[in-house]
């Protein structure tokens, strides 16, 4: 018997490693990666809802193929924040007119990473898709508080961005679930996915077409140009991710070094400012989180 196969006998999870790392290789030098029908759709949700040709009807046929996100959208128009009175909303055609395109573009985004999050087969491996689900939700609800207290850009886009911000990672998670030896050692796991996700991100983001302005808070080596107030999406991205409260589990400082690098982000606004920043955040997330969990 060869010294490798003995070194692969010994250690499972070093052989299901090296068998994943070429899958994902192969996938991003042939770009043929393969991602959930659910984020496809979601996409095809965020261009039909951005089209200023796209009738009602046009968005309603999108957003009926999936059935989770069209009940999530009728749980929301009869929500108490939306539906004062008391109306019950059955049809989804009322529902999205009553919830707007701002609210069913956050929600579909916010379906499509929970159902990514869902795809870890072991609970150990779910609790972290779970964590790193929230710490996306918390993010984006930064990046949109942000990008509206400072006028720095669309608020919405500013949500977009950081929804998909994490996407690499969650595909990762994902594919791993294939194998299931690497859930025996999460954090070697997780070392694989830290160092992995940033260019299986931009590749899953390039295949949908995705933007290269929201393409580009993915980059892990430049991710602040220093600006105040924020203008460009990464810029809004990283101190967003600063600012979360829900940890990225796949982070790699400390939270000293996270309060370091957020005070030296945002030294030139008032603390008074920041505290209402903190707020309305707060209330974007608890808002999704309503939407999603009732």
């Amino acid at each position: 018997m060869s010294t490798s196969l003995e070194v692969q006998s010994e250690d499972p999870f070093e052989n299901a490693l090296d068998g994943f790392s070429r899958t994902i290789e192969h996938d991003l030098a042939t770009r043929q990666l393969t991602f959930p029908t659910f984020l496809d759709l979601t996409i095809r949700i965020k261009r039909v809802c951005d089209d200023p040709q796209s009738s009602l009807d046009d968005i309603i046929r999108v957003i009926r193929a999936d059935p989770l996100l069209s009940a999530r959208i009728i749980r929301l128009a009869n929500s108490v924040a939306l539906n004062p009175y008391g109306k019950s909303f059955t049809a989804i055609a009322d529902a999205v007119r009553r919830v707007g395109l701002v609210n069913v573009r956050s929600l579909a985004f916010a379906v499509a990473t929970e159902q990514l999050a869902a795809e870890a087969r072991s609970a150990d491996a779910r609790l972290i898709a779970s964590g790193l689900w929230m710490h996306t939700i918390d993010v984006a609800s930064w990046a949109y508080a942000i990008t509206r207290h400072l006028r720095a850009g669309d608020p919405d886009t500013a949500l977009f961005a950081a929804m998909l911000g994490s996407i690499g990672q969650f595909y990762l998670l994902a594919r791993a679930s294939a194998h299931p030896e690497l859930e025996t050692d999460l954090n070697r796991l997780g070392e694989f996915i830290g160092l992995w996700h940033e260019p299986v991100g931009r590749a899953l983001l390039a295949a949908l077409d995705v933007p290269q302005s929201v393409i580009a808070v993915l980059d892990d080596g430049d991710p602040y140009g220093g600006q105040w107030p924020p203008m460009e999406l990464r810029d809004i991205h990283f101190i967003a991710g600063l600012s979360a409260e829900t940890p990225n589990p796949f982070l790699r400082f400390s939270s000293t070094t996270q309060r370091g690098l957020l005070e030296a982000a945002t030294q030139q606004l008032p603390e008074d400012e920041f505290t209402t920043l903190r707020d309305d955040a707060r209330e974007s997330r608890n808002g999704l989180l309503a939407a999603l969990r009732g």
